[in-house]
């Protein structure tokens, strides 16, 4: 193992294929999930200095199972006990490698997803439990990742994992009617883990490039079990098509890069095309979701070598279908942004009015910024400058604060 990150990436693919064992031959999602955690904990902590084993995976089984087993044991301390759980121990033979060990773990993986974001779970519990089970990452780095105490975040995951086991959930893949309606609730997790890592809610830094890349290898995962599923393939080509243009957003000191000043020569080309690829492809076999329309948008985005070379009337088009589709007030927001590009920056404030008046964005810093741009473009000063000083206030980002500042900083008033 060349270094630290080498590892770290090895035992975060390799979790899910770990819980999924002793889940499926234990049936103790808690227990199980806590017996992984201290394996991956022995693994970072041992394998650095022994080295790799031949096989890891075999490797964190065998010593999360004997933590698990111990566990049980203590939990219940009768001999008959003791021989069912060393009687349920994964088998040599499942543990030895296999031709169809990459589907199955792709398998595993959604299954464990799907098992995540049970309904039961609001949808905060369903990502961090989604974090910790299948990602691999501790409570701490989770906690860290939202900003938030550990100790809460730990009661969280408790929480959920409790309520799973109380629901009465096996490890096991839902029929299919049950799967379609679990599915979104997966993608919807997994976008959620991108764009907290794609544009930090909280904190100093823009990115939060774990969490993307985290976002993204599971959201494959998802693609390569279901190839077929046009949502799962937009997700996906969504979050290449928006992480490709991350080298562009931020300056050498941080700062934030807004889309149209972006250098469109750093965005990353092999993103670019795997996600016009993925969503040129699904468009044509696959019923419209929301994730394919927000793909198409980041895709007409991406085809434009310059800011002013936007179709800017397609991505009217399609905010509009989107609005059908899966309307939200940040549509609408996107909406309207995409009018005044077309019709000019007074059309675009108009359809504001109904945002303000929703009840659901007032104190929404995204509604105050897109205000704020749309006077500027409109030549009222005064009003762009109010706003923008607004918007900073209501956010938490630290970049998102120093760039609206600036911005309101360059409209102030002479004598203020």
């Amino acid at each position: 193992m060349s270094g630290t990150h080498e590892l770290e990436d090895l035992l975060r693919r390799l979790a899910p294929r770990v819980l999924a064992a002793l889940v499926r031959h234990f049936g103790n999602f808690e227990t199980a999930e806590d017996a992984v955690q201290e394996a991956l904990l022995a693994a970072a902590t041992q394998w650095p200095g022994r080295g790799v084993p031949d096989n890891p995976s075999a490797w964190l089984i065998t010593v999360a199972s004997r933590r698990m087993t111990d566990q049980l044991r203590s939990e219940q301390a009768s001999r008959q006990r003791e021989e069912w759980v060393h009687a349920q121990t994964p088998s040599d033979e499942f543990l030895s490698p296999a031709a169809d060990v990459e589907r199955r773990d792709a398998d595993d993986t959604l299954i464990l997803m799907l098992l995540c974001c049970h309904p039961s779970l609001t949808p905060a519990s369903q990502v961090a439990l989604m974090l910790r089970a299948v990602g691999g990452l501790t409570t701490a780095e989770i906690a860290k990742a939202f900003l938030a105490p550990e100790t809460t975040m730990a009661q969280r995951i408790s929480r959920a994992r409790q309520r799973i086991r109380a629901a009465g959930a096996t490890f096991e893949m839902p029929p299919e009617h049950e799967r379609a309606e679990r599915v979104p609730v997966v993608l919807h997790a997994l976008y959620l883990i991108f764009n907290e890592g794609y544009t930090a809610t909280s904190g100093p830094s823009l990115h939060r490039v774990g969490l993307t890349a985290e976002a993204i290898r599971l959201t494959r995962i998802a693609h390569k079990v279901l190839p077929q599923d046009g949502e799962v393939a937009g997700l996906l080509a969504l979050m290449l098509l928006t992480d490709a243009r991350r080298p562009a957003r931020t300056r050498p000191d941080g700062s934030l890069v807004p889309l149209a000043e972006q250098d469109r020569t750093q965005w990353q080309p092999d993103s670019l095309k795997e996600g016009l690829d993925l969503i040129t492809g699904i468009l044509s076999r696959a019923r419209l979701g929301p994730y394919q329309l927000q793909a198409a948008i980041a895709a007409v985005h991406s085809e434009a070598g310059r800011a002013e070379d936007t179709d800017w009337p397609q991505i009217v088009a399609l905010y509009k279908l989107l609005q059908q589709v899966a309307p939200s007030p940040m549509v609408s927001l996107g909406h309207a942004v995409a009018v005044a590009m077309v019709r000019g920056p007074q059309a675009g404030i108009e359809l504001l009015a109904p945002l303000e008046a929703d009840g659901r964005l007032p104190d929404h810093h995204r509604l105050h910024a897109v205000r704020a741009h749309l006077l500027e473009m409109a030549g009222d000063r005064a009003g762009a400058h109010e706003s923008y000083r607004r918007a900073a206030r209501l956010t938490t980002s630290l970049p998102e604060q120093h760039y609206l500042h600036s911005r309101a900083a360059r409209l102030a008033p002479e004598d203020s």
